[in-house]
């Protein structure tokens, strides 16, 4: 644990990073080819930034369980526990696609072939989750472990990597598959089913509000958070940019598999450079950073959700705790909700296709989620002005409006285009696909409301 007081501006930027950048995330950003860059930077403008901003004032003003706190103190107990429950039910729908990613780059290691494979693909799902959510009933102190041992080799090493050996391809003259043109950097924006890969990319932005409960820890928050915002924004976009620069130019864009595109432009570069043993050892290595992701958001969504039970918000039956104070019940159902939508791998023409409708499923629950937050923060700017913020977003009122309607925009328009099939992959059948998004997202925003309509007064924990 940090001293109060003693984060610095680097510090917060570096948890941000190992928190959201992920090398899961270049292949489908590589899908836009140069024009990543200009997506990039918008969702940026519209949402990234904004998220930050906003969670940083209010984690350092409400800094207790997060997003439940504030939505319940803003606009009430109801949609406080809504607000909690969409984080934990995406986070939920999330982990089939870092599943599928594991189990795909697993498969570089033992036959590449597999990755393709629905019913591998499928299987491998089950077996590394559910016991992964055993390792979890081992207590914070295990699942911290591996997750922090997991963070730098996993995640950074592979990133670097791959913008390093991305660049000598090119430098060295080997065929590029996209074009570095100013027409190429404009993306085609005539068309909706072109930009609907944006909510993947929102997706791959999201979780800034996790790190803001460290808003408070800085040394100089007025002046030292918005600073690691910035680095972090500008870290995380730069390693997101090169490394998704470095797929498309190598992986031919039909070619580009959502869960295994990552290791496919590395079994390229390293046949090209002559290093075709290295693709086992990379393989294990970021099988491994992305096991300690998993383990991270297993448990701390759902811990979030653990915390409504105080307030009579959960029945009984979700109470329980094992001697390590893991929720044991909550992290069962989350397992077998994993199960029931991993399905989707045999329902769904391909892979590449059922990590598509996981992706839009999950990104627009997010979006809700975040939309709700923006609310809250303008409401309690209004409604609990004396609150001391060690944060706070600089121009009164009108910042708090500006930067919080500018998160709005961002994330309607990502709810909106989550719905619209992407014109680069192939979801098989519309019909399929629109009953899947509007049947779960209907099902997954009515179940907290009728869990909190239902709720009675021995449900409160003792």
């Amino acid at each position: 644990m940090f001293q109060k007081r003693s984060l610095t501006a680097w510090m917060i930027a570096l948890i941000n990073v190992c928190a959201i950048c992920n090398i899961k995330n270049f292949p489908l950003l590589a899908e836009y080819g140069l024009s990543v860059v200009f997506f990039l930077l918008l969702s940026s403008l519209f949402y990234f930034i904004p998220v930050a901003l906003v969670s940083a004032e209010l984690a350092s003003g409400w800094p207790e369980r997060g997003v439940y706190t504030w939505v319940k103190a803003a606009l009430g107990p109801r949609l406080g526990f809504l607000a909690i429950w969409l984080e934990w039910i995406e986070n939920v729908i999330w982990y089939p696609t870092i599943l599928s990613f594991i189990v795909t780059t697993f498969a570089y290691i033992i036959n590449p072939s597999l990755a393709n494979n629905k019913f591998y693909v499928m299987g491998a799902i089950l077996i590394t989750f559910w016991s992964a959510t055993y390792i979890n009933f081992l207590g914070m102190r295990v699942s911290g472990w591996i997750s922090s041992m997991t963070a730098l080799f996993g995640t950074i090493i592979p990133i670097v990597l791959i913008i390093i050996m991305g660049a000598l391809w090119i430098a060295q003259g080997h065929p590029v598959q996209i074009e570095f043109t100013w027409k190429a950097l404009i993306p085609d924006l005539t068309s909706i089913n072109q930009l609907v890969l944006l909510s993947g990319v929102l997706l791959g932005l999201a979780g800034m509000e996790m790190s803001a409960v460290h808003a408070k820890e800085v040394r100089h928050p007025q002046r030292d958070y918005p600073r690691a915002i910035l680095l972090s924004a500008a870290l995380i976009l730069l390693f997101s940019i090169f490394g998704a620069l470095s797929i498309a130019a190598i992986v031919p864009n039909e070619q580009i598999q959502l869960a295994s595109g990552g290791m496919e432009a590395f079994r390229y570069l390293f046949n090209a450079f002559n290093m075709p043993w290295a693709m086992p050892i990379i393989a294990a290595i970021t099988t491994f950073g992305a096991l300690g992701m998993l383990s991270t958001w297993i448990v701390g969504p759902s811990r979030g959700l653990y915390a409504t039970a105080e307030h009579g918000d959960l029945p009984p039956i979700f109470h329980k705790a094992n001697h390590q104070n893991m929720p044991t019940n909550i992290l069962i159902t989350q397992a077998i909700i994993v199960t029931l939508l991993s399905l989707v791998f045999l329902f769904m023409p391909s892979v590449n296709s059922s990590y598509w409708a996981l992706v839009a499923l999950a990104s627009l629950l997010y979006m809700l989620m975040y939309i709700l937050m923006f609310i809250a923060a303008i409401v309690l700017r209004y409604k609990s002005p004396n609150t001391l913020r060690p944060y706070k977003i600089p121009y009164g009122n009108v910042g708090i409006w500006v930067v919080s309607m500018f998160g709005i925009v961002g994330s309607a328009f990502g709810v909106i285009i989550s719905f619209f099939p992407p014109s680069q992959i192939d979801t098989g059948s519309l019909v399929i696909l629109e009953v899947f998004l509007v049947g779960a997202t209907i099902l997954f925003c009515a179940a907290p409301l009728l869990i909190f309509a239902a709720r009675k007064p021995h449900w409160l924990k003792k």
